[in-house]
């Protein structure tokens, strides 16, 4: 039994400290990217939206990342990337996800289905049989 409460206090502690490798990685750079590359959006279909292009940091120098199609998150705007300047050094915020107050849900009416009976099958409605008497099928009245 005490073999079990030191693999378990083992455990337990690895993944304590293992949990600060989880934490997001800043990029601090003293190269200031280039200015932001234009792009044409494309026309989207409802429930997506638009995440521009930006520059990221690969190793050594900058790189155009394209923009992209993502899908909408109701009553959220997408607040693309961004570089931020502090003192001599630029800091990469990545794009994320913003409430936007203003944003009124508005839900689409769906359209009722018709209800129709095939008719060419003879079938006039449910519970009724031939001739449409609502007897059993095959029996005339």
């Amino acid at each position: 039994m005490k073999y079990h409460t030191v693999v378990r206090g083992l455990c337990l502690s690895a993944v304590l400290f293992a949990v600060p490798a989880w934490a997001q990685v800043t990029v601090r750079i003293n190269l200031a990217p280039p200015p932001v590359q234009y792009e044409i959006a494309p026309q989207l279909e409802p429930g997506f939206a638009w995440a521009p292009g930006y520059w990221a940091w690969n190793v050594d120098r900058h790189v155009w990342i394209r923009g992209r199609t993502i899908v909408q998150r109701d009553g959220y705007r997408w607040e693309p990337d961004r570089w931020e300047q502090r003192d001599l050094a630029y800091y990469r915020h990545p794009g994320r996800w913003e409430r936007d107050a203003g944003h009124h849900v508005i839900k689409a009416k769906k359209p009722k289905k018709a209800k129709h009976w095939n008719n060419a099958a003879g079938d006039d409605g449910p519970g009724q049989g031939k001739g449409g008497k609502g007897g059993k099928p095959g029996k005339d009245r």
